[in-house]
């Protein structure tokens, strides 16, 4: 019998809590090329991504220490950390159901 190799997974530092996930658990957040910090759900999205956890409390702390702003060297509206709030609250709730 062929022993099956063991898969290496990869391994992502979040960026509010500064624990290291599965990728496949955490959030990529990414800033395009042309400045836009946006949510990337593929994870491939071109631009220098950064990582968070699926929980919506994070959301708040990098919200209040405006984490996203400095990473990114770039201001960005208290809109963007509320629809993040919003994806990770539903992704977390998708991720228990399954």
């Amino acid at each position: 019998m062929k022993q099956q190799k063991k898969r290496k997974i990869p391994m992502r530092k979040c960026v509010v809590s500064g624990e290291m996930f599965p990728k496949k658990d955490l959030v990529r957040i990414v800033r395009t090329p042309e400045g836009k910090v946006e949510i990337d759900p593929s994870g491939r999205q071109n631009g220098r991504g950064a990582y968070i956890t699926l929980d919506p409390e994070l959301a708040y702390k990098a919200k209040e220490k405006r984490i996203f702003n400095r990473l990114f060297d770039i201001a960005i509206e208290d809109t963007f950390y509320d629809e993040l709030y919003k994806y990770l609250d539903h992704q977390k709730a998708r991720k228990e159901l399954l």
